[in-house]
């Protein structure tokens, strides 16, 4: 499978396929059950030319399980899901529940999870706040075993993707929000919402797929993604993510648009 936008803007990193199998592809990257991991290490190796799997038991983190599609995995935070609500926002140093969590959360490797726990990650600006956030996201528990990450030029025939991502820079990025509303009569075909990597490329572009009109979703605006790929990919990557819908749609407008003319011309020439 292939991508004439991704050819003719020149992307550094390839497009990246997430689908769902019941199928475990033959080595591919994979985190080890139980092990603290970030869907966007792997997420960087499939731009490389890896393969990755998840699976319920292999998902990585909290939020990864919940952004790839196993179900709300907030529960399985450790206090349960009202101690990730003071984890995202304030920190839990001044509830009590949480506090006792803490207590059993100290060891190797563990201190700056325990510190962010305490003090929170601040990203919102209380529990109140994350708990309508989590309340909003679309989860989903998918009916399938795995997802799996993939280069787009090593899709099958037989595999239908649920999201494809490029990486892009800001000019690149600017080609693409022209493109998503080539073939439309509405102005807002893609949406930059506050979230996690994974959940950007995971379920709200799932989400986006089943609308009529689907939007692009654009993603690594998550300070901490940001942080675990930076010296995996260049720092000034945003991630542009697709329903294949939507992806089929913007590949079919390249001839007549505005990507052979002499304005988008100059800014690569």
């Amino acid at each position: 499978m292939q991508s004439r936008i991704a050819s003719i803007l020149g992307l550094k990193y390839q497009p990246v396929v997430l689908l769902w199998s019941d199928d475990k592809p033959e080595q591919a990257v994979e985190f080890k059950p139980g092990r603290w991991g970030c869907v966007m290490f792997s997420f960087a190796a499939a731009a490389k030319g890896r393969q990755a799997v998840f699976a319920r038991e292999t998902y990585g983190c909290w939020g990864g399980g919940v952004g790839l599609g196993f179900g709300n995995r907030y529960l399985d935070f450790p206090g349960g899901e009202e101690c990730f609500h003071y984890f995202l926002s304030c920190g839990n140093k001044h509830f009590e529940p949480g506090k006792s969590v803490a207590e059993h959360l100290k060891g190797p490797g563990m201190e700056e999870f325990c510190d962010d726990f305490l003090e929170g990650e601040r990203y919102l600006k209380g529990p109140e706040e994350v708990r309508a956030f989590v309340k909003n996201l679309p989860i989903v528990d998918i009916p399938a075993s795995y997802v799996v990450l993939k280069p787009l030029a090593l899709v099958k025939e037989d595999e239908v993707p649920k999201t494809i991502t490029f990486l892009v820079n800001p000019d690149q990025l600017s080609a693409l929000v022209v493109l998503a509303s080539y073939g439309r009569r509405t102005c807002d075909n893609v949406t930059m919402p506050f979230a996690a990597g994974c959940q950007t490329i995971g379920i709200l572009s799932y989400a986006e797929g089943k609308r009529d009109e689907p939007r692009a979703v654009v993603g690594l605006t998550d300070i901490s993604a940001r942080k675990n790929v930076r010296k995996l990919l260049d720092h000034d990557l945003l991630s542009f993510s697709m329903p294949l819908n939507l992806f089929e749609e913007m590949e079919n407008n390249v001839d007549e648009s505005f990507l052979f003319r002499t304005t988008w011309k100059s800014m690569v020439g």
